[in-house]
């Protein structure tokens, strides 16, 4: 195995405490030579919070899950229709090949989705202490200046290791972002590519934000699973 090296596994439409549950015990478990993975994955709808997430953020379930985790952040939605990305990576031997470092790693991420996202058209940026990827104030977008279309939220270990990810709503149903304050900023508007004009499938939008991720964290040619 080299430094370079990632492995990409697409694990379908899967539940979301089961996929939390795998990546702590995939983190639990590694050592210092086990391959960093990538986690493609579809979620039943549910609501899950971050760590120091005020659950008042939960305006009414609609008797969805509401699920505690060990992220950053505060609440958000996942559901079909979105592509998620768990990064469980190692930091620390990354920072001996590129100097990947926690904030670098972060800008990295987001970047992906920014390039990703600018390949269809769309322009996005980022929103200062407010992590996440946000359409443009560009007047074209009208009511959707400055709507939400990618959350992002990480777990980082004591030893540089990772996990949890990022979240891309592609074509879903947005009416549960309004049962909550997202990322707890009442009233935030939440927006997909789909609302805005880009109709693309989900593998295609899932094959194109990893290889956004790729090129952004320098992490080389994945091994795909």
């Amino acid at each position: 195995m080299t430094v370079g090296s990632v492995i990409v596994r697409h694990l379908g439409c899967a539940g979301y405490e089961p996929t939390l549950a795998a990546m702590k015990a995939f983190t639990d478990a590694r050592t210092p030579s086990t391959p960093d993975e990538l986690w493609v994955v579809e979620h039943d709808p549910v609501f899950t919070l971050g760590l120091a997430a005020d659950r008042s953020h939960v305006l009414d379930a609609h008797g969805l899950p509401v699920i505690q985790t060990d992220r950053g952040g505060e609440v958000t939605y996942h559901a079909p229709g979105q592509v998620v990305v768990y990064l469980l990576m190692d930091l620390r031997r990354r920072q001996e090949q590129n100097r990947l470092f926690v904030r670098e790693f972060v800008h990295g991420i987001e970047q992906a989705v920014i390039d990703a996202l600018t390949m269809h058209g769309l322009a996005t940026e980022r929103k200062h202490g407010a992590p996440g990827i946000y359409m443009s104030q560009q007047d074209v977008y009208g009511a959707f200046q400055g709507a939400k279309i990618a959350a992002l939220g990480l777990k980082v270990r004591s030893n540089g290791c990772t996990y949890h990810g990022l979240a891309l709503n592609v074509d879903m149903d947005l009416e549960p972002f309004t049962w909550i304050n997202p990322c707890g900023y009442p009233g935030l508007k939440t927006v997909d590519m789909k609302s805005m004009g880009v109709s693309v499938a989900l593998p295609e939008a899932q094959s194109a934000l990893v290889r956004s991720l790729l090129t952004q964290l320098n992490i080389g040619n994945p091994d795909p699973v």
